[in-house]
């Protein structure tokens, strides 16, 4: 029996992991040590209220979402749960990354402070948005609501619905092009995303790929010590060269969930834990059972239902 740990994207615009903070000592060291990274104060990654510049305010928002992340990772570690698979998305996909020991914890967290840098842009520029469409899974069907529209991207696949009536999908690009498709198209198929001001995972991040380009490059990457799902592409990632790839091009190229779980399942993956909230719960079809982990009772939970599943636990070294 396989355990695999599944990572979202996002940026963590709400108070994440105070309850795991407050309750386990390992998640305070935890967040201590980011603080000492990244220059942040504790209260800043936790539950502050995020810059208002636009690159500032997607630095300290993803340094959150993978410190979190990170602190449920090693919640479980304490109880000797380690993955045989990981992956994850977008940011998700960089911390997968890390705790897979391609890159050191230290890199990451210095690289994700360090995109605060990133220039902001032009203010003559068009708006950028993001939208969650709900595409047709009928043969023939349009690939999403936003196909052949001008200025419209789709920036991730999340897959099929557990009712197995849609397909949720994200789209990106010019706000203004996206809201005229919400307007044109059936009520509730595409929906816009309040605040979220950056089109991420299409060509428009390429100033911000061109900018972290060189602090990417300086990373010494090495090749994975378990199967590392990429959300780029149907593929296990498994050298140093693959790892650097997928950090690259993970800001201007479309992701997709079914990617990594399904290639967790070709790994004999037989359930699946979510690391904190940015993967939505009881939304999606999975292809193996799944435990979302945002707070202590979840914690309880996923070894719960670890030992009723059959996973083994003894003596499993956590992952550094």
């Amino acid at each position: 029996m396989s355990l695999g740990y599944l990572f979202g994207g996002g940026v963590g615009t709400e108070p994440h992991g105070l309850e795991l903070y407050r309750t386990y000592e390992v998640v305070q060291g935890w967040y201590e040590q980011v603080s000492a990274w990244t220059g942040l104060t504790v209260g800043q990654i936790l539950e502050e209220d995020l810059p208002t510049a636009q690159e500032e305010r997607q630095s300290v928002g993803t340094v959150r979402e993978a410190a979190l992340a990170i602190g449920v990772h090693d919640v479980l570690a304490s109880f000797n749960l380690r993955p045989a698979a990981i992956g994850g998305l977008s940011l998700g996909a960089m911390t997968a990354s890390c705790l897979a020991g391609s890159l050191g914890r230290r890199e990451l967290f210095e690289m994700l402070a360090g995109s605060r840098d990133t220039p902001e842009p032009p203010a003559e520029d068009p708006q950028q948005g993001i939208a969650i469409a709900f595409g047709s899974l009928a043969d023939g069907a349009p690939a999403h609501p936003g196909e052949n529209v001008p200025g419209v991207y789709l920036a991730g696949d999340f897959g099929p619905t557990v009712d197995g009536t849609k397909r949720i999908m994200m789209l990106a690009g010019h706000a203004e092009a996206l809201g005229a498709l919400a307007a044109e198209a059936p009520p509730g198929t595409v929906v816009p995303l309040p605040g979220r001001t950056i089109a991420v995972h299409t060509p428009l991040r390429r100033p911000y790929r061109d900018f972290m380009a060189p602090r990417i490059d300086a990373i010494p990457f090495s090749a994975p010590e378990l199967p590392l799902l990429s959300c780029l592409e149907s593929k296990v990632l498994r050298t140093a060269d693959d790892v650097r790839d997928l950090f690259q091009r993970n800001s201007t190229d479309p992701i997709s969930l079914v990617d990594v779980y399904t290639g967790m399942k070709e790994q004999g993956v037989q359930l699946g834990l979510v690391m904190g909230p940015s993967i939505p719960e009881g939304i999606l079809a999975f292809p193996f059972p799944v435990v979302h982990i945002e707070r202590p009772e979840h914690v309880e939970q996923a070894l719960t239902t670890a030992y009723e599943l059959g996973i083994d636990l003894t003596g499993a070294p956590a992952l550094s």
